[in-house]
């Protein structure tokens, strides 16, 4: 007997707590109108017999898959290197399986990709979508507005229509970039640089805003394009050190980054933190921790980040009414973010 043959059905759980079908299909699929005496009948045949529903059927039922679109703008290659990825998406799992949801990863190599997200999600294959690393000038939001699924972003938006709410979930990463920038100062730094995230990312757009808050007459030559990854951070840090012999201080925009600018410091024989002081952004454990010297960042809850994205979605913030006026403007939520203190700064 073939193992789908031997599986209880539907009518096999209504004959063993002596209800119809039509009653432990309410049951299962979380409908109203059962007697409590009856519910906990066919809960009980349901745990005897072993009772798995059928998602497809289930689904035809209730108008919901259980299922949740995780779309991260980056290529592979990128967020199986990054360790931020890793603890976002831990939180999102985290998050789902407390949900008894299922979470389906949905990833960007480059822009022929957007469309097959698109009508992914056109197809009513999940309930909803959770979507970051978003870029600036990326259209994968307005193709997902029209693919008509309720969002929630990870990260402040960078666009505005005044016509959609947008529902995001970010870290305070100007008050955090205005943080480090502040303790540098106070260790009496004066020619402090700042190596950027890639600028078409609004987290690193706040990062350097929060640093300009700070040093407001610095040296335009004292800020330099990185992309959030350690060779960026070496690139960044050799320019910075041929530009700017002088500099003392590096406020980096995340931990990768600061873990590729102390690579270099150790190359050119700039000691750290004695002739360089370097900052970093995320306090991601893994990187932070092993750096040579252990890094002083800015720490922010990745993980919580993805779970409270989960919760929103999941919560269904999203779903309210879009014609609203005032629900025309972004609905964020921030997350604080603090200086954990360690040996390079």
């Amino acid at each position: 007997m073939s193992e789908a043959a031997s599986r209880p059905t539907l009518e096999a759980v209504a004959a063993r707590a002596g209800v119809s079908r039509a009653t432990v299909s309410r049951v299962v699929n979380g409908g109203d109108g059962v007697r409590e005496p009856l519910v906990e009948r066919v809960r009980q045949a349901v745990e005897e017999l072993g009772y798995v529903p059928n998602q497809a059927a289930r689904s035809l039922v209730t108008k919901r898959h259980d299922a949740v679109a995780v779309v991260i703008a980056e290529p592979e290659t990128r967020v199986f290197a990054d360790p931020f990825f890793a603890l976002q998406l831990r939180g999102i799992s985290k998050e789902l399986t407390a949900h008894d949801n299922q979470l389906v990863l949905l990833l960007t190599e480059g822009r022929d990709d957007h469309g097959r997200v698109a009508r992914y999600l056109a197809g009513g294959h999940v309930d909803g979508a959770l979507v970051f690393s978003l870029h600036l000038d990326d259209p994968l939001p307005g193709l997902i507005r029209g693919a008509g699924v309720p969002t929630v972003f990870g990260g402040r938006p960078g666009w505005s229509d005044g016509t959609h709410r947008a529902v995001y979930v970010d870290s305070d990463n100007r008050g955090g970039a205005r943080e480090a920038v502040r303790h540098l100062v106070g260790l009496g730094r004066r020619r402090i640089a700042h190596i950027t995230g890639a600028l078409d990312q609004t987290s690193a757009v706040d990062r350097v805003d929060g640093f300009r808050d700070v040093m407001r007459d610095a040296d335009p030559l004292l800020i330099v394009e990185g992309d959030f990854t350690p060779a960026g951070g070496e690139r960044a840090m050799r320019e910075l050190l041929d530009r700017c012999p002088d500099v003392d201080a590096v406020f980096a925009a995340n931990d990768l980054t600061a873990s590729g600018a102390l690579r270099v410091l150790r190359e050119r024989g700039r000691r750290v933190p004695e002739d360089v002081a370097v900052i970093g952004f995320d306090d991601m454990l893994p990187v932070a921790e092993q750096t040579d010297p252990p890094l002083t960042t800015i720490r922010q809850d990745i993980e919580e980040m993805g779970r409270l994205m989960a919760r929103l979605l999941l919560g269904g913030p999203d779903r309210q009414d879009p014609g609203d006026p005032e629900q025309d403007a972004p609905s964020g939520v921030i997350l604080p973010t603090t200086l954990v203190r360690r040996a390079s700064a």
